[in-house]
Order: C-alpha cells, then structure tokens, then sequence
C-alpha cells in the first residue's frame, strides 16, 4: 500500500506543500498517524529515565509533533481558503481527535511532573531569555489548561474542549453556507443606477458564471460592499444589508443563536473548572492588557474621547442625506452610501476616481518595494511550487545576500469555497533545529475584485490597505528568526500581533510611497499630488464613527466573555442590544443580529480579544510617529524594528521589545491625534 504523502518529508522545492498531490480522502488517516506518531514522542520523554532537563524535557516537547502540526496548518488553512462538503466532514472528524490530544498531553501527570521539576528550578539552570519563555509557556500551557485538577475535573475539561472545538466549526459552517446561499439577481439595469460599471461589468460576469441572467450581487465583500456604498436603489441596498446582518439569525438549520450561548457557557464553566473568575480572566492572564477592568477602562476612556467626534459627524451625515435626499431617519444601510457621497463633496475624491490608480499588480509590486526599502527583502515570483488553487501566486524571499528567508504564497479573489475577509496563515514556520535555520512558508488570502474581461482587478483604497495589512503580518512572519516555533513569527502576545499589520497600512497614505506603486493602469502616470493630499486629508474622515463601531463590537465581546451570564441569558439578540446602547448611532434593525456571524470570537481566536485592534493602533501610531520624525524610509528605525519586534515573535515580554524599539512606552496621544479625536 502506498505510504500516505501527508505523513512522509515533502520531497518538493523548498519541501513546500505538494498540494496537486494530496487528496481530500488522504487527510483523517494522516491525522491518524501523526497523532499516533506524537503520542510516541510524548511516551518516550515520559519514559525517559535520566533527570528531567530543559533539552531533554523542555526542548523534546517543543519539537514533538512536528508532523501533526504540519498536516494541520494545511489542513485548516484549505477548510478557510477552499474548503468543500468533503473537507468539513473531515473538519468536524478530526476536530475532537485534536482536542483529546492536546488534552492527553496536558493531563499527562507524567509529563507534568517533568516539566514541572525543570520549571522549579528554573532560576539554576542558566537558561538565555528565549528558553525562559519557553519554559515559562510550556508550564503554563500545563497549568492553565488542567494539570493540577482532580481526575474527575480533567474528564470534565476532556469533555468541555470537546465540544468546544466542534461548535466553533459548527458556527463558521453556518456562517459560510449562509454568505453562499444568498443573492440578489437583477435584469433590469435602470435598477443598478449609481453603481460603477466596473461594479456591473463584475455582477454580469458573476451572473453569466452561474448560468443566470442579468446581474448577480452576493454577500461576499467585493459584491456586497460597492452595492451598499453607491446603489442609489435604497430598497436594494437594504435588502443586502439586512440579509448580510441576519446570518445565523433565523431560527434555521443554519442558525447560530443556541451555538453562540452554549459556546459562551462552556468558555464559563471551562475558565471556573481552572479557577478563573472568567473566560476574559483566563484569556488576559497570557496577553499584555493582563486583566477585563484594563481592557473595559480602555475601551470606555477611547469611547469617552471618540463618542462626541461620532455624533458630529452623525448629525452631519443626517443632515447631509436630508438635504440630498429627504431622507428623516438614516439606516443602517444609508451609511455607507450617504458617507461616500460627502466625502465626494468634502474632499472631491471618490474610490471610482482612486481605483485606477490601483491595479492589484502594481499594489502588490509596491509592498514588495516597501519591505525592500525597509527591510533589504527581495521577492521573485516563481512557478516550480504546488498551489492549491490557480488564483494563488507563489514568491521566493531574499535578503541582500541571496539568503533565502521565506516561501510567500498569495491569494487574492472570493470563490465558493473561501471564506470572506482577509487573513494570513503560515504552511511551515520558522524555528532553528540541528544547526538548521528552517524558512517560513507564509500566506496571505484575501478577497479582492476579480479582474473582468475589460479590466484588470483595481482595488478600491480601502483594499489597498487591507492588503498592506495582511502584508504586514506576513512580514511578522517572514523575518521570524527564534529558536523555537512555537515562538517564532506571530506566536506572540494577540494584543500585539496586530502592530506589525497596522503600521504597515500607514505607507498607503504617504506621498514617498504612494509614488512608488499608484500608478495608472492604462496610461502608467503616477497618482496625481492632488489626489494624494486628498487621500491624506480624508484619512480622519468618519474616524469617530469608525472608532465608535470598533469599541461596540470589542465591549460586545467583554460582555459575553468577561461576565458570568452565560446562565441567564436566554436572547442573544436582548444580550446585544443591552451593550450597543452605549454605542448605537442607528435604529436597531429587528431582524439582524451581530453575534450570530462574529467569527472573531466564536470561530477565530479573538474572544475576550476583539480588543486588541485598537490596543495596536496605539502602538503602531506611536510607532510611525517614531518613522516620521526620522523619515518614513530610514534605514536605522527600520532595523531597529526588524530586530527588536518582527524578528523577535514571542521570545521576550512585548512591552519589553517595545520600548527597546521605541526608546519608551507608547502613549496614546499619537492615535488621538492621527484621528482627528484630539488637537
């Protein structure tokens, strides 16, 4: 029988994913294997009868299981990227068989004991930071997730993280099949007044994809978010709207409602079981905001300065839409129609205007030139790497010396089987094993618009951002240089993942970089200083608002994750509503509801974490204020960056590598002013 290719050492260039290879059916057997293969890594340090050691301990466990966690990242990055009916059964199979493992390893008295004694005498050893944090975590990892409770609560933590891991599955399932199960078909074009025609052109080609008439609009957010920003049709724009806000809302087979409560009571009960007061005093204990009432003091002290800037800028929009329009009450779905149209007004510049000037191509390419200038990488395209969809690009990564530092794989268009926003992943990460520098293999997905047949895919400024976003975690990830891979790249700190990400979006607004990539599609002529200054002038635009919403959806997941309510709430949608109060600039809307497709928290790993965006946008605005006073291309801030926070990932305390960077803690002001909240 031939040996499973999952579970053999990829004989491919750069021992990259032989992704054309692998079948579907291969993957719940691999799993298989692998666990069973980790398990005897595990049994073999248990059973090891020398004195427990950092190496022989510590170091074994960091490396065991280096097979599963490959399989893994693979295998979970194709169930968002492109997954299939066939995928997330095997999701679902194999999610529990995960969850037992890593709980066989964490209530394995055997092996805790072992950690424990190298733990206890840590302060012996000699160990170089990097191995203390090591220690540090692995200790944890053990206490924090049951090592010292009693047989009967360890089966009752088994059965918790269990379930767990399949309701999360089951939440985005839901979420995707409801994003894929609704459109909006139109043949009558007079119906499609206000869209651009590169809007149209891409709805007829979705249309003519699906073997329909017409036009076709979907939720994903290159359908979704042109049709609410210029459809002048407002019933159009508020069936969309509503639809997109009502996944997992309608008391259906895909219905979210009674998996949003029973998820929130097992975090309950799971976090008690530990001897926490609650899931967000778990979660925080391991994050740099260390507990809720910093996090909730945060978020109201952010609310107090920014709810004052939201409702001017409300009472203007309202104004400005019932002036145009006569319109008496704004919705939900007016808003982002009635904003671009004063923006228009306000700073004569409108996406459609930008948009040539932004050809993904000449984007991409620009990022590229960014981390050249910043950071000495250089990226050639390659064709001799397995992807696993033709719309992926593949990339090799240099430094100046020719040293290959990472693989880089990018996709960038909404298909059927991926899900919407924007993310990026690793295939391999970065760790030094046997003298042996192993290079990160990393992925940004996104979902862009399509090229049509008559254009080239142009992104609108805010993709453009969304792409150096994305690009800048990929960076984290690309220049990870550790030891060890569970804390190498962006195995860091949540609160902190997202500094390298958001800095990055700050070169979009800066004419030096702009020049470099804005260039237009047909006639190559750089973006014109007007519509720079524009771009920088608007970049405040609607920041109160937009802030405004932020802290609604982060106190939204500390109320669910950071008091013990699971047990008396019966509505989600009543739950919500109490939280929104603070924050609610527009009429409720009945029929939607925000919890219900919050994959941050109840899929991804953001709960009791939603938090962290604008805790980095402290830190990154503190951060670029650092840039611009020396030039936003100088070669010493961006080593000092590249060596002390995108090098570094978790090896050290983020606070410390930040002032290290910055020469002192970072203050808030820098984010206020950027906003426009403060003079």
């Amino acid at each position: 029988m031939d040996k499973n290719i999952l579970n053999t050492t990829f004989n491919t260039a750069y021992n990259t994913a032989p992704f054309s290879k692998i079948k579907d059916s291969d993957f719940l057997p691999a799993f298989k294997t692998a666990i069973a293969n980790a398990k005897a890594e595990i049994d073999a340090i248990t059973k090891n009868t020398d004195a427990p050691s950092f190496k022989n301990t510590i170091e074994a466990l960091e490396f065991s299981g280096e097979q599963l966690n490959r399989i893994s990242s693979l295998f979970f990055n194709l169930n968002s990227a492109e997954t299939n009916d066939d995928i997330q059964k095997i999701a679902q199979e194999v999610s529990p068989l995960l969850s037992e493992f890593s709980n066989d390893i964490t209530l394995n008295e055997a092996l805790f004991k072992r950690v424990k004694q190298v733990y206890d005498k840590k302060d012996t050893l000699n160990l170089s930071t990097e191995q203390l944090t090591l220690l540090d975590k692995k200790y944890k990892s053990f206490s924090r997730n049951g090592a010292n409770l009693p047989e009967k609560d360890k089966e009752k933590l088994r059965s918790i993280d269990m379930q767990l891991s399949q309701l999360q599955l089951r939440f985005g399932e839901n979420v995707l099949a409801e994003t894929n199960r609704f459109s909006i078909q139109i043949t009558d074009e007079n119906q499609l007044s206000g869209l651009p025609d590169g809007v149209k052109e891409a709805a007829a080609q979705l249309a003519e994809s699906r073997h329909k008439l017409g036009w076709l609009f979907t939720l994903d957010y290159p359908s979704f978010i042109p049709l609410v920003t210029y459809a002048d049709n407002r019933e159009l724009r508020k069936e969309i709207a509503i639809a997109s806000g009502a996944k997992g809302f309608k008391n259906d087979a895909l219905d979210n409602q009674q998996i949003v409560l029973r998820i929130t009571k097992l975090r309950q009960d799971r976090a008690k079981l530990l001897g926490y007061k609650t899931h967000a005093h778990f979660v925080l204990e391991e994050r740099m905001a260390k507990t809720p009432e910093t996090v909730n003091n945060f978020l109201n002290d952010l609310l107090e300065k920014a709810k004052p800037a939201a409702k001017a800028e409300f009472n203007k929009l309202e104004s400005f839409a019932k002036e145009l329009d006569q319109i008496d009450q704004l919705e939900k779905w007016d808003s982002a129609y009635y904003a671009e149209k004063l923006k228009q007004k306000l700073f004569d510049l409108d996406d459609e205007k930008l948009k040539p000037y932004f050809k993904l191509e000449n984007v991409i390419h620009g990022a590229f030139t960014v981390a050249n200038k910043l950071f000495d990488l250089n990226f050639e395209e390659i064709n001799n790497i397995d992807t696993y969809h033709d719309d992926v690009s593949t990339y090799k990564v240099t430094n100046n010396k020719g040293d290959l530092i990472s693989i880089f794989y990018a996709d960038f268009f909404p298909r059927k089987g991926k899900r919407n926003g924007a993310w990026m992943t690793s295939f391999k990460p970065q760790y030094i094993k046997n003298g042996i520098n192993e290079r990160p293999h990393i992925s940004i997905v996104c979902n862009f618009t399509k090229p049509t047949k008559s254009k080239p895919s142009l992104l609108t400024f805010n993709e453009v951002t969304t792409l150096f976003h994305e690009f800048g975690h990929a960076l984290h990830g690309m220049l990870a240089n550790s030891t060890y891979p569970s804390l190498s790249g962006t195995n860091v700190y949540w609160d902190f993942v997202e500094l390298p990400s958001q800095i990055m979006e700050n070169w979009c607004y800066q004419k030096e970089a702009l020049e470099l990539f804005a260039k237009h599609y047909q006639t190559g002529a750089v973006i014109p200083m007007d519509l720079i200054e524009k771009i920088k002038a608007s970049a405040a635009f609607h920041e109160g608002m937009q802030t405004l919403r932020q802290i609604s959806f982060s106190l939204l997941d500390m109320k669910w994750h950071a008091t013990n309510l699971a047990d008396t709430i019966t509505s989600v949608k009543a739950h919500e509503e109490e939280v929104f109060k603070k924050t609610n600039l527009f009429p409720e809307v009945p029929e939607n509801c925000m919890s219900t497709s919050f994959s941050h928290i109840f899929q991804g790993g953001y709960s009791s974490g939603y938090y962290s965006y604008k805790w980095a946008e402290v830190l990154d605005a503190d951060a670029f204020e650092y840039f611009e006073e020396a030039g936003i291309f100088n070669k010493k801030v961006a080593t000092k960056f590249k060596d002390y926070i995108l090098s570094k990932g978790g090896t050290e305390n983020p606070m410390e590598l930040y002032k290290r960077f910055r020469g002192k803690a970072p203050e808030p002001e820098a984010l206020l002013k950027r906003a426009g909240l403060i003079n």
